[in-house]
């Protein structure tokens, strides 16, 4: 693992220790300043908490800006690597992530957990489903070494198939669960945490291009926004833990049980990627990259959407957030495989 963090700061290098110190340090606060979050938990704009809103929008707009969609052309040279990332993201893993906590939820777990509520925790886990990994799977692509140009188109096509496919596909497999959802307030989700960050992005790196030029965007801007992410990333989760703290406190166990089935999933989908790209005989810089796209997720939009529907102390809110704790060890352990296993 030493070589494949080289290069990487401290926070790329120890990210599964920033989110545990974050985690615990959101909770002892939510602790000892109960009225503080409270009152911070109300501040909302259509069902969307502001503050969380903000730091969102902080952590996607640089991730947003890497993104040139001229580069979209580059797929040629490898186009089964994209069918390859397409069918995972959109045709197996929203399904997979409905099954396992269908499994678990309601036919495991039903006995021990509240009837009225099972429905929002399989919400919460079909959100994490629905969408895949947007920001940190340049982190997981640089880990393994993966093809960085590769890495950046199977990203924009994503993005360009979220736009289309999240609010169809959570609709559908949040209807099958019986559950009603607002549409116009998924909608306006979707609109505030990937079509405005997304058309900012792309509008800020045709004008640095233009302006400055594509080495100034790289070597000066991009960095730039590199320590705002960071921040933005743990007082997401230390705002997260602040208003769950008094409810992780009080049930532990229900977090382990929750990450089970989230775990299932990553390491299934992770694996029908890799054997299917092996198959196909693509390099290992574009199958590896390709396998941990459809592990992780978009946690930012799965935990905006789930807050916006079902408010910020619910199940479904509640299980994203254990989304996030369970990825990056996880995904961590995968980069590990990939390149113990790298062909």
């Amino acid at each position: 693992m030493e070589k494949s963090t080289a290069g990487l700061g401290a926070f790329e290098k120890n990210l599964t220790w920033w989110v545990l110190i974050a985690m615990v340090l959101g909770t002892v606060l939510g602790q000892f300043f109960p009225s503080f979050f409270t009152w911070l938990s109300g501040l909302e704009w259509g069902r969307v908490n502001l503050p969380i809103a903000i730091l969102i929008w902080a952590m996607i707009f640089p991730m947003m800006l890497q993104i040139d969609f001229s580069s979209l052309g580059e797929v040629r040279k490898h186009p089964k690597g994209l069918w390859l990332t397409l069918v995972v993201n959109w045709l197996i893993k929203p399904f997979s992530m409905a099954f396992f906590a269908w499994l678990f939820f309601e036919k495991l777990y039903g006995a021990y957990m509240e009837p009225d509520k099972l429905g929002e925790y399989l919400a919460g886990a079909i959100l994490l489903g629905a969408a895949p990994c947007t920001a940190m799977v340049f982190v997981w692509s640089y880990l393994t070494r993966g093809d960085a140009n590769y890495t950046l188109v199977q990203v924009a096509v994503n993005d360009l198939v979220l736009l289309v496919a999240f609010v169809p596909i959570v609709g559908l497999l949040l209807g099958v669960a019986n559950i009603s959802i607002p549409f116009d307030t998924l909608l306006a989700s979707v609109l505030l945490f990937v079509v405005v960050p997304l058309v900012a992005g792309w509008l800020t790196h045709r004008w640095a291009v233009k302006k400055k030029g594509e080495a100034w965007l790289r070597n000066s801007l991009l960095p730039a926004f590199k320590p705002l992410t960071t921040w933005a990333l743990l007082a997401t989760l230390v705002l997260l833990f602040a208003f769950q703290g008094q409810f992780l406190i009080e049930k532990p166990m229900l977090i382990l049980l929750i990450a089970i089935p989230l775990t299932l999933q990553t390491y299934f989908i992770f694996f029908a990627a890799w054997f299917a790209g092996r198959f196909l005989k693509l390099p290992h810089a574009i199958c590896a990259p390709a396998a941990l796209i459809g592990a992780s997720n978009f946690f930012e939009l799965a935990v905006a959407v789930a807050i916006a529907l079902f408010g910020l102390e619910s199940p479904a809110a509640l299980v994203t957030v254990v989304g996030v704790l369970t990825e990056v060890p996880l995904m961590l352990s995968l980069v590990a495989f990939a390149n113990r296993q790298r062909y």
